[in-house]
């Protein structure tokens, strides 16, 4: 499911309309489009998208991957909140691009994931005829 959701904004991301501003869409750095006229974007920034969408659904095909790719990949999101607050919008640090509003949903996504990846594992425990060590 995470894995599709990340398609569709990859590829929502190249849909002029959805993305406002789209004549300014560049390649990578600052760029002047937003998704949904609120999340910087640029091509790299769907490309990578694209590509977690894809790691995603692959990784959904077994129990064990999907939560990796949940705690993995929420501390990745966690990682860019962390890396996206530090840096000016402005600045050629910011190549992704990331604005404050993609801040706010990197720290939310990398929670949520890692949360999913946990509650996953529990279950799964839960489930399990195997004592805990």
């Amino acid at each position: 499911m995470a894995g599709a959701a990340f398609l569709l904004v990859g590829v929502l991301g190249f849909i002029p309309g959805i993305t406002t501003h789209y004549d300014e869409l560049g390649l990578a750095g600052h760029s002047g489009a937003l998704l949904f006229g609120l999340f910087a974007v640029s091509v790299l920034h769907n490309l990578v998208h694209l590509l977690f969408g894809v790691v995603g659904l692959l990784a959904a095909k077994k129990a064990q991957s999907a939560r990796a790719f949940l705690m993995v990949g929420g501390g990745v999101y966690v990682v860019l909140w962390v890396y996206g607050s530090a840096i000016g919008e402005h600045t050629a640090a910011n190549f992704l691009p990331v604005n404050t509003a993609d801040n706010w949903l990197h720290l939310g996504l990398g929670a949520g994931m890692i949360l999913l990846g946990v509650a996953t594992t529990a279950v799964e425990r839960a489930r399990s005829d195997s004592p805990v060590n």
